[in-house]
C-alpha cells in the first residue's frame, strides 16, 4: 500500500544563505558557503531541489556575504520561485534575517532550513514530516531532530532533549543530548513577535521563549542527515549520498 503523505503545512520556505562559512576556507574565500559544490552542484542547489521536489511553490533565500553569486545563480532557477532578503548593509544572524524578510515571507506558518542542511528523507520527505506533526494551537516552532547515529560528520555533544510530547528542552552545560537539529524547521510567525531591539541576533532568543511557555517542540527525523561545516566533510557527503544524488 503506498504511503499517503499528509498536506503541506505551507507553500513558503525560508533558507538561510546569508553566513560567512568561516570553517569552510578556504573553498569559501571566493565564493559564499551555498555555493561551494558536493556532488557536483551547489549546497545551495541541494536544498532548493528538495523544496522544489516537495512541491514547495517559493522560496526566500538571505543573502550577505559575496551576494552576487547567489543573486546570479538564482536567475538560473524555475523552480521554486526565488524572493531575495538582501542583507548587504549588515550580516544579521539567524534571528535578525528572520525578522528581515518577515514582509517577503506571505504564509504563516513557514519553513526554514539551513542552505548547507543535507539529508536523506525517511518514509516521507522532511517537509511533509514536519507539516504531518504541526499543531498551531501548541506550537510556534517545530524541529526537526535526528539522533545521533544518524548524524554523520557529527561529533558533538547533541543540542536537546524532548518529552514524551515532542516539548523541547536543551542540553545542560556538560551532558550529552540525545538529538541534534538538522537546521530544518517549521515556524508560525506568532514566534518572531517582539523582537529585540538590535538587528543583529541569534534565533535562540525566540527558541529560549517558545521553550519557556512551552511552545518549542521537536519531531525526530526519519532518514539520515549530514553535517557540512568543514571542507573534510564534503568526501564522507558524496559517498553517502552516491546513490541518490
Amino acid at each position: 500500500m503506498a504511503l499517503t503523505c499528509p498536506p503541506l503545512a505551507s507553500d513558503v520556505a525560508m533558507v538561510m544563505a546569508a553566513g560567512l562559512g568561516k570553517r569552510m576556507r578556504p573553498l569559501t574565500t571566493s565564493r559564499p558557503k551555498p555555493m561551494v559544490r558536493v556532488a557536483g552542484k551547489p549546497l545551495l542547489d541541494h536544498a532548493l531541489d528538495k523544496i522544489a521536489d516537495a512541491g514547495i511553490a517559493r522560496a526566500v533565500v538571505n543573502v550577505h556575504y559575496l551576494p552576487d553569486h547567489i543573486e546570479g545563480h538564482m536567475k538560473l532557477r524555475s523552480a521554486p520561485q526565488i524572493t531575495i532578503s538582501d542583507e548587504r548593509d549588515q550580516l544579521l544572524e539567524t534571528g535578525g534575517g528572520l525578522v528581515r524578510a518577515w514582509p517577503l515571507i506571505d504564509a504563516d506558518p513557514f519553513f526554514c532550513l539551513n542552505s548547507d542542511a543535507m539529508w536523506l528523507d525517511g518514509p516521507v520527505d522532511v517537509f511533509h514530516e514536519l507539516s504531518g506533526a504541526w499543531d498551531a494551537d501548541r506550537m510556534d516552532a517545530l524541529l526537526l531532530m535526528v539522533p545521533h547515529k544518524r548524524a554523520h560528520n557529527y561529533c558533538g555533544k547533541g543540542d536537546f532533549h524532548l518529552d514524551p510530547y515532542g516539548r523541547i528542552t536543551r542540553r545542560k552545560s556538560g551532558r550529552v543530548a540525545p538529538y541534534v537539529f538538522t537546521g530544518i524547521q517549521l515556524i508560525a510567525k506568532s514566534l518572531l513577535r517582539d523582537p529585540p531591539d538590535e538587528a543583529k541576533f541569534s534565533t535562540n532568543v525566540f527558541w529560549n521563549r517558545a521553550i519557556e511557555e512551552g511552545r518549542l517542540y521537536g519531531v525526530v527525523h526519519q532518514g539520515d542527515w549530514i553535517e557540512i561545516g568543514e571542507p573534510q566533510h564534503i568526501a564522507p557527503a558524496e559517498a553517502l549520498f552516491a546513490d541518490v544524488l
